[in-house]
């Protein structure tokens, strides 16, 4: 968790899940995504908030595993091959 990786990891999830959460707003606030009605303060706000909880949740599972990672499954979890 002390190392640039750890936190470069954090924080990249933690901007995808900022970006996902406004688009959530956007997409089910309105049946016509309309970027003039959007209430910026309150879209700030909530992607700011999912950014806070992305952060705590990477902190809280990198002692999980242990290996210095944000997340419980791992950076090198194994991939699927489509059927």
């Amino acid at each position: 968790m002390l190392s640039a990786a750890f936190w470069v990891a954090a924080l990249e999830r933690a901007v995808k899940t900022a970006a996902q959460s406004l688009l959530s707003l956007w997409l089910v606030g309105d049946v016509a995504f309309n970027l003039l009605s959007i209430d910026w303060g309150t879209a700030a706000g909530v992607a700011a908030g999912a950014a806070v909880i992305s952060l705590l949740t990477s902190i809280v599972s990198a002692p999980v595993r242990g290996d210095g990672t944000p997340s419980l499954v791992g950076e090198g979890a194994p991939r699927h091959a489509a059927p």
